[in-house]
Order: C-alpha cells, then structure tokens, then sequence
C-alpha cells in the first residue's frame, strides 16, 4: 500500500527551459512532456519555464532529456533560485551580426558607397596581380557582401536553423525566420555565380541581426516584467546567528530547526518565522505583505520570515522553517500561477498550434501567384514570399498572455496580492456580490483591548497608603502580571496592551475556568489580592461597583465586547473590554466597492448582536447581514445569490469559511488565515489591509485589459501585415523590422500593470 501511495504522489518541479522562440515552441515542449506516463505539464513561454507535476521515480535528468529531445535546453531550477532571462550570449550574438549586417545594408543601399568599394576592391586585384572574371565589378561586389553576410546567415543564425529542423514536423517561428534567411541568401548566391541583377544578401543578414536584435530586446524586457519575482526571491538571508548551549553560533539558513531561538540584529533580515521572546523592535514587513508602515513587535509577537528588524535588537524562536515559511509559501504561489494558463490564451494556443504552416503555405501560394500568374520574375517573386514569412509573428501571440501574468504576478506579490488562479481574472469584471467574512477578515482576528476604564480614586476606600499606590500605570501593570500566567486570549490581549518589560512579582496564583484568575501581586511593597474577571465573577467576590464601573460594563457588552473587571483587595477598580478590532480601512473599502454597484453582505458565525455592530461600523446594511451562520449556512446562501443570476466573490479566513470559497465564482482568502482556506481561494491576500481587496480587483481587471489589448493587437498585426506583404507592399527587412517590434510592444505594453 505504501508502495503504491508513493507511487501516486506527484512532486512539483520547476525547469527553466532555453530556446523557445515562439508559442508553438510552448505547445511543442508541453507535448514532449505530457506524453511522459503520470507527468502533467505546463509551459510558460514569457518566464522560459516548465512547470511539472510528475511522479516520484521521475527523476529530474528524465524530463530534462524528454525537453533536450524536444529540441530545446533545460535545467532544473532550485528553491528561491533566480531564472536568467538575458544572457551575455545574445548580446555577443547581436554585436557579432551588426558588425556584418551594417556595412551590408549600407554598400546595398547605398549606390556612391557601392561603386566606390567596387572599386576598392578592382584595385586592390590590381596591387595583388590577380586575374579579374569578366563582368568583374558587379560579380565582385556582389560577391564581397556575400561574404559579409555568410557568417550573418550561417553562423549567427546557426541555433536558429538547427531549431528549425528539428522542429521540421512540428514547425515554429524559427522555421520561418530559416526559411526566410537561407531563400534570400540562396538566391543571392545564384544570382552571384550568373550574373543576375538581383541579389538579396541585405535582406538574408537584416533579417537575421534584427530578430536578434528583436530577441535581445525582447529578453531584457521580459527581465524588467519578472524583476518584482526576481526582486522576492532575492530577499531571503543565507545565514543565521543561532543561541546553542548558551552560546552563539552562526549557520547556514538551511541548518535552522524549528524551536532554535536565534538573534536578529538592527538592519537584518528575519532568517524564518517564528515568535519575539526578547527584546522589541519595529518590522518593516512591505516586501512580504505589502505594508507600508513598519509592525512593533514585543515579546510573545509572531514575525515573519525575510521581512527587516529596523530599530532592536530581538530573539526569535522559529516555528517554521523551509518550505513551510511564510516567504516560501508565496513565492511558491507565484511561480506557481505563472504555471497556469488562462482561460483566454487557449484562442491563441489554438491559432498558433496552425500559424506557421498555414504561414509557410501562404508564402509558397505567394510566389506561384506572382511567379507564374503575375508572370513576376523570380527574384521578385521570391522577394514577396521572403516577406510574408519573415513579417509573420506567432511570438506576439505568445507573449500576450503569459508576459502580462508575469508582471502582474510580481508586481501583485509586491503589494500583498498573489493571483494564483489565472482563470480568475476573467471573473472579477463579473462579480455583484462581494461575501465577506468577519473574523480576521474585517477584523485583526486578534483579541485586543479596545477601551479601558479606570478609576485610581475609588482605591482611597481601602485607606489613605493606596490612593498614593492606586496610579493608572500600578493598575494595569497588576492586570498584566495577573493574566501574564494564564493562557486564555483575552488576558493575553490584555497583557500585549500593558506592554510591561517584567512582570510584577505573583503568588497565590489560581484560575478559575469562566469566571476569571487571581493572586497576590507584589504593589511597591504592599502584597495586594489582585482579582480579574468577568463582571459577574468579580462582582461576587467585591463591593458594589462604582457608577462609573457599572455604566462602562454595561456599554461594552451592549457592543458585543468581551468585559474583565479588575479588582484590589474587593474594590473594583477597572474595566477592560476585549474585542476583534475591526481593519481601520475597512470602512473606506467597502464605500468604494459600492460606489462600483457592488452589493456587500456579512456571514459570520457570530452572534447576531456581535455581526450587527460590525456591519454598522463598517457600513454594512443590516439587511445585508448574516449572522450564526454555519458553514453548510454559508454555502447555502452564497448557492442562493447564484440561484438570482449574481456572480459570488467570497472572502474568508478559515477552515469554516474553505467550503464556501470553493462554491464561490471568486475566491479571495486572506494570508493570515489558515491553510485549507488559502489552498481553496483564486487569490491569496498576504497584505492584512482590507483595501488589498479593491486592490486586488483593479490589478485583475488592469492585467485581463492588458492581456486582450496585447491580443488584439497581435491579431491586428498579423491580418494586416500579412496581406501587405504578400500585395508585394513591403520590402521583407521593414517586415523583419516590424516582427520585432510587434512582439517588443506587448511585452513593454504589459510592463504598464501596476
């Protein structure tokens, strides 16, 4: 049974796959793969990776020699390892195929530079006593700028034409840019050897330097468009000063164990999450959620993984390490969503899965029809054919979609928002109804003190030494050293709100379950019974409360607010009311989604008083409210709204709220919630602000108007160029010049995604 379990599990693995020049590259090395038994793949043509999920006993060498075979480099990309996408190759390439392509076009353009090396050349068979051939000047020059173009065509162009053959069946771009090149430069030579007037040799080398130089520009941009991924993978530090047997000691990251406690100094990243046991500091966490003001963090405080300690000194015990950081787990969505397709690229799969051999085909019917039905001659005929091959691209198809997920992947992960279901995108524009739940979602999901009320003088009932001892600071400090020994989140919420450096000194201590804790707490020499509680706990073991006592208690719970009295020696003297803080943004997002026409309900499964003030804090009709509600609850009304024709997006936390993100149109899951949920939801939110929502929605509906921009231009281009070229319209260098640039433009036109 073990065996077979092991047998079935599929291992993800990333490969970063050189050499593809077009989308029929993609479908050519996704094919070579999905033909391996259990292997699912996919291949994203603007990253240059394979993203595949394969079984166990699928070792890595196997799907490399599966891509190699395919015709194409790959190698397999480590944890947090960066993908070059500029090589010092191409620029060499570039240099080496201007040095000969400039004086090509220059001597065939030009008719003074032309007679004037013609006859550099005649002299210089003089000086040497070489026979001249008849008709010698023409043949000469004409040979020369062979020459000069040869190592263009023959050497530059060599990756190019080998690529072209082995995809001979399965034809891509660089069959046409092959063809294109070895028709013109072919022609060139005979036309050399027997005299003719015709020649093409700047076609055959500016063909060749500007896809070069098309394709290094293209490569530097599509770098610019993954610079924000790269920039997140880049952030992780390598070693780690770690407390072992007292002493300190300094390791590679990868040697850290969960429970370590380890040192992070001012100025330093974070080596893996984990919890503040000493010191206090500030973090500045914007690289990992988005934030742009730096968190304060004090003992007990739970830190994340590569974000930066600014201002203290803190120890740290790390909780997770590895793949299980929260760092790791982002990085691992985003290059996951970079994987997939989505819904809207299968048009241009399909159109380029029949591209270059229905251009191919074009370009012969071009050159029969002004061959011999034009009764063209056959330079210029072939001059036309040349130019519909080489003015074709496919590459502007393939990068429509995948370049402007590239961008807006990283630049999402930047501000906190991880799109990992690209099929998402097509559905934000259609949303009604927008299902928030309310812990951790419109709220911290943190118990916090939200108000305090304290009252020093009632202390003078106890005698004239307490009223000295009775200050606010004495109070809360009691309080906080109290609940410092129990475990229940809302002492915990009080002692994070004390914020005291060491506790005062406790004896006696007991808890009693549901009614409160208690103990002899050291107040300045004065050991005092200290009792904090639930109002009727407290109120059974002290005075009658003070006016000010009774009324605060009152107004809290009329909130919904957990309440705790404080009392010394059985006189109340404070009040703290413990809550879900709701997201001081949360207010201004939900106004802006209903100035869009969005309708915004609440299903929480809390009380109904509770979900009712939340929902008039944060603007919420109470129409609109629903409260109680159980998970089977929850997916039952989101099935309801889709009964009424409305487009559901769910946002939630945790495990409760997982089935109803699944059963939503669009799922958004807050990166503070638990795992189920975060796996279940299109959209990860690692930003804890609520307007990462809205934000959430603009950069999906400004990367879907890039995407169909980029696609009908890609389009646009190919139906109009093609049918120029073939009307014998344009010379085949300009339409080599405008294949380049079709495809620089959608990548700098995806560049714009903010």
């Amino acid at each position: 049974m073990a065996e077979t379990d092991r047998k079935l599990a599929l291992e993800p693995r990333t490969f970063q796959v050189t050499g593809m020049t077009c989308n029929a590259c993609v479908n050519s090395v996704e094919r070579s793969l999905n033909s391996m038994p259990g292997v699912s793949a996919t291949v994203n043509f603007a990253a240059e990776t394979a993203h595949v999920l394969a079984p166990a006993e699928v070792t890595s060498k196997e799907i490399i020699k599966k891509i190699v075979g395919a015709g194409y480099s790959a190698k397999e990309i480590g944890d947090n390892e960066t993908i070059a996408l500029h090589s010092k190759k191409s620029a060499i390439a570039l240099i080496f195929a201007l040095i000969f392509t400039i004086p090509v076009m220059l001597f065939s353009m030009s008719m003074d530079l032309q007679m004037n090396f013609g006859n550099w050349i005649v002299e210089a068979f003089k000086v040497l006593n070489l026979e001249l051939p008849t008709n010698s000047f023409h043949q000469l020059v004409n040979g020369a700028l062979l020459i000069l173009s040869a190592p263009v065509v023959l050497i530059v162009a060599l990756p190019i034409h080998r690529a072209a053959l082995r995809n001979f069946f399965h034809p891509t771009m660089d069959n046409l840019i092959s063809l294109g090149s070895l028709t013109a430069f072919g022609w060139s030579i005979y036309a050399t050897l027997y005299d003719l007037d015709t020649v093409y040799t700047e076609v055959a080398a500016s063909i060749v330097a500007l896809v070069v130089l098309g394709r290094y520009l293209e490569s530097r941009a599509k770098r610019s468009a993954s610079s924000a991924l790269q920039e997140l993978l880049k952030i992780s530090t390598k070693e780690v000063t770690v407390k072992r047997g007292g002493l300190p000691l300094l390791i590679p990251v990868e040697q850290l164990e969960i429970g370590d406690i380890f040192v992070v100094n001012p100025g330093q990243r974070i080596a893996t999450d984990g919890i503040v046991v000493s010191g206090a500091s500030s973090i500045d966490n914007s690289l990992i959620t988005g934030e742009s003001v730096p968190v304060e963090v004090a003992p007990g405080d739970r830190v994340i993984g590569a974000t930066v300690n600014q201002n203290g000194r803190i120890e740290v015990r790390a909780t997770r390490v590895g793949k299980e950081t929260e760092f790791a787990r982002i990085t691992a969505m985003v290059i996951s969503a970079q994987g997939e397709k989505a819904p809207i690229q299968r048009m241009a799969d399909r159109i380029s899965a029949i591209f270059v051999p229905v251009v191919t085909t074009l370009a012969i019917a071009t050159f029969v029809f002004w061959r011999f039905t034009n009764g063209e001659s056959i330079a210029r005929s072939i001059e036309i054919a040349v130019a519909v091959l080489v003015i074709a691209c496919p590459c502007a198809l393939g990068l429509a979609t995948p370049v402007a997920l590239l961008v807006a992947s990283g630049r999402g992960a930047q501000r906190g928002i991880v799109i990992r279901k690209p099929s998402a995108l097509e559905t934000t524009r259609k949303v009604t109804d927008i299902v928030l739940d309310k812990t951790g979602t419109l709220t911290s999901g943190q118990m916090k003190v939200i108000h305090t009320t304290i009252v020093p003088e009632v202390a003078s009932v106890l005698g004239n030494s307490w009223a000295t001892i009775a200050t606010e600071k004495m109070i809360i400090e009691s309080a906080a050293s109290i609940e410092s020994q129990n475990s229940h989140p809302i002492a915990e919420a009080i002692v994070r709100f004390a914020k005291i450096e060491k506790p005062l000194t406790v004896t006696d201590f007991q808890i009693t379950p549901g009614a409160g804790a208690a103990g002899r707490v050291n107040l300045g020499g004065t050991n005092a019974i200290v009792l904090i509680g639930s109002p009727a706990a407290v109120a059974h073991s002290s005075m009658a409360f003070h006016p000010k006592i009774a009324k605060s208690i009152a107004d809290f719970e009329a909130a919904g607010l957990s309440v705790s009295v404080l009392a010394w020696e059985g006189v109340a003297l404070a009040v703290f009311a413990v809550g879900d803080s709701i997201k001081p943004d949360a207010q201004a997002a939900i106004s802006v989604m209903a100035s869009r026409g969005l309708t915004v309900w609440l299903l929480t499964g809390d009380h109904v008083e509770v979900a009712l003030n939340t929902a008039h804090s944060v603007g919420i009709h109470e129409n609109h409210v629903v409260a109680e509600a159980s998970p089977d609850a929850k997916i039952d009304h989101i099935k309801k709204l889709q009964s009424e024709g409305k487009q559901v997006l769910m946002i939630g936390d945790g495990v409760n709220d997982a089935a109803a993100l699944a059963a939503a149109d669009l799922s958004m899951a807050m990166g503070t919630g638990t795992d189920t949920a975060i796996a279940t939801a299109d959209i990860t939110l690692t930003n804890p602000a609520f307007k990462t929502v809205t934000d959430a929605l603009d950069l999906a509906s400004k990367t879907l108007s890039t995407i169909k921009g980029n696609l009908t231009w890609a389009l646009i281009y190919n139906v109009i160029g093609i049918p120029i070229a073939a009307l014998g319209l344009l010379h085949p260098m300009y339409g080599a010049a405008a294949m380049a640039l079709s495809s620089l433009f959608v990548v700098t036109n995806s560049l714009r995604i903010k």
